[in-house]
């Protein structure tokens, strides 16, 4: 995917060009040509109460300090079970939320608690793909409509024959025919559907989109339809993904490299390959242990990890290690160190004081 040409749309020729790749990488996490950097990422909900008089009593910290990077032209999966805080990291990266702390560094300006009327120009660069394909589209918008609307925002047609042209072109792009446009939402499939959002992130020609789960609202055949014109388009328009699921399959497809989420907390970060061959962290063993396998033999066989106890509330975080109180490996420091993310072997890093090679000195001792 990486290391090859790639193209951009022209909007003034309808046409691609030829743009100059960026220097590959193994997918491991060496720092190229960095599009987003992220540092120290915050973003906490206040818990009110009172009836007439509201008072802040607490915080929901639904992302708690985390950090990582996005080279240019890859995808970097984002997994974790529901209500880790993925989705809230994605909207925070591109400023629907103003984060609580921390850095979003993109193109190497950081944009956190920029001003709507400052976020506007990067618009273009940062895109969405919604989760849902049904209720993300205005079911009183044709699909040309929705799929225009940002070309009106952003004021680049300027007659109404550039528009429904520029429109058609999108629909090809995202393998829809254009006859389509006049068509209504709920005229088509799932699958159409989340096409035509793709389409719409796609209109102001971006070079990064934050896609929200963006199959899982879909058929598993028509999930690798999808995911095969996203990595088309990857490569076509050398575009830069943020890929947040909690299908670690899917993940495993598209990623160059994998981030896996707990609590708000990021635990692990690896290559897709060290990350499946090698998991480090308890919570990442887990997860993949939840992953069947297509042969009756080994699936009967192998070891299935089951995590006991619920998730903790990120309003009231564990002590130290937020996944010690369901982790089946867990000792006593566990509650009394906060571990950070260490690289404990090339380009894999891994927030666990009991990994090989972890030092725990350079860790954060807390009170308990």
């Amino acid at each position: 995917m990486l290391g090859k040409e790639h193209k951009q749309l022209n909007w003034a020729t309808e046409t691609a060009v030829e743009a100059d790749a960026p220097a590959s990488n193994d997918g491991g996490g060496p720092k190229g040509d960095i599009l987003l950097e992220v540092k120290n990422l915050k973003m906490y909900f206040p818990i009110n109460a009172g009836l007439l008089i509201q008072k802040r009593v607490g915080d929901v910290k639904a992302v708690d300090d985390v950090s990582f990077f996005i080279n240019r032209g890859e995808t970097l999966g984002l997994v974790g079970e529901s209500g880790c805080g993925k989705t809230t990291v994605g909207r925070t990266i591109l400023q629907l939320y103003e984060p609580t702390g921390g850095e979003v560094i993109f193109e190497g300006e950081d944009i956190a608690g920029k001003s709507v009327g400052e976020m506007r120009p990067l618009r273009r660069e940062m895109q969405l793909i919604f989760q849902d394909p049904y209720s993300s589209l205005n079911p009183r918008m044709t699909c040309g409509s929705i799929i225009g609307e940002p070309l009106i925002v952003h004021k680049m047609t300027k007659t109404k024959a550039e528009f429904r042209e520029r429109v058609s072109h999108l629909l090809e792009v995202v393998g829809l025919n254009p006859f389509m446009v006049d068509r209504y939402p709920h005229e088509f499939s799932g699958g159409q559907r989340q096409r035509i959002g793709i389409a719409r992130a796609l209109a102001v020609n971006p070079s990064f989109i934050v896609a929200d789960e963006p199959v899982s609202a879909l058929d598993v055949s028509i999930q690798a339809q999808v995911i095969n014109l996203l990595e088309e388009l990857q490569e076509q328009f050398n575009l830069t993904y943020l890929f947040i699921a909690h299908d670690l399959s899917v993940v495993r497809h598209i990623s160059d490299r994998i981030a896996v989420m707990y609590l708000g907390h990021m635990v692990e970060v690896a290559s897709r390959e060290a990350l499946y061959d090698e998991p480090l962290h308890p919570y990442t063993q887990a997860l993949l242990s939840a992953i069947p396998i297509p042969d009756p033999v080994v699936e009967a066989t192998r070891e299935r990890i089951i995590l006991e106890g619920d998730v903790p509330s990120p309003s009231n975080p564990p002590s130290g290690c937020v996944f010690h109180t369901r982790c089946p490996v867990a000792v006593p420091e566990c509650a009394e160190i906060i571990p950070n993310l260490q690289e404990v072997k090339p380009n894999h890093w891994v927030a666990c004081i009991l990994a090989e090679g972890y030092d725990k000195s350079a860790a954060e001792a807390v009170e308990v």
